[in-house]
């Protein structure tokens, strides 16, 4: 049994009760929509959005956004770079997808990779987004992670899974080439 408790413009909570190995249990869950979020790395250099998130103030991040109704993470991918950083890609490659909490919280992040990147025009931000672009080496994003001055769990999420599968791939080439 769902009994919604709160509808808010983005996100609702709903009580379950429900039966789990015969027990009665009750779930306060998060239903959220979903987001996507993109991977953007031009010239060796990470795109990230300098964003206020309340209650933590200003975070580094890669863009990122929910979708929409009747949205596709895919579509969504598109858009959210194009407006938070004023670029657009020609692909999006899959990268992961996760749930950011899962025990309370419907969410999932698709996470992409951009793919043949140009800047195209100006941010097309929402009125009560506060962010900036800026660029950073891959190689300091990832010791910023790892240091935890980079603490948003898709940007660690996406980074991370790219730098893991990329090393994977030059270790997969070099076992084939000494073979």
């Amino acid at each position: 049994m769902r009994k919604n408790v709160f509808k808010g413009r983005v996100l609702s909570l709903s009580l379950y009760t429900l039966l789990i190995n015969n027990r009665k249990v009750t779930r306060e869950i998060i239903e959220h929509p979903g987001a996507a979020a993109v991977l953007c790395i031009k010239n060796g250099k990470i795109l990230l959005v300098r964003q206020h998130r309340f209650p933590h103030g200003y975070v580094l991040e890669i863009p990122a956004g929910t979708l929409e109704k009747g949205e596709t993470p895919l579509k969504c991918a598109f858009r959210e770079l194009r407006e938070e950083t004023g670029h657009t890609a020609k692909k999006m490659i899959p990268l992961i997808k996760y749930f950011p909490s899962i025990g309370y919280n419907t969410e999932i992040i698709h996470c992409y990779l951009a793919s043949d990147v140009k800047k195209v025009g100006n941010l097309e931000l929402n009125h009560d987004e506060i962010m900036s672009v800026v660029k950073i080496d891959f190689s300091k994003v990832v010791k910023m992670i790892l240091s935890g001055k980079i603490t948003d769990s898709k940007t660690i999420c996406a980074v991370l899974t790219y730098s893991m599968k990329t090393k994977s791939a030059k270790k997969g080439s070099k076992h084939k080439k000494s073979r």
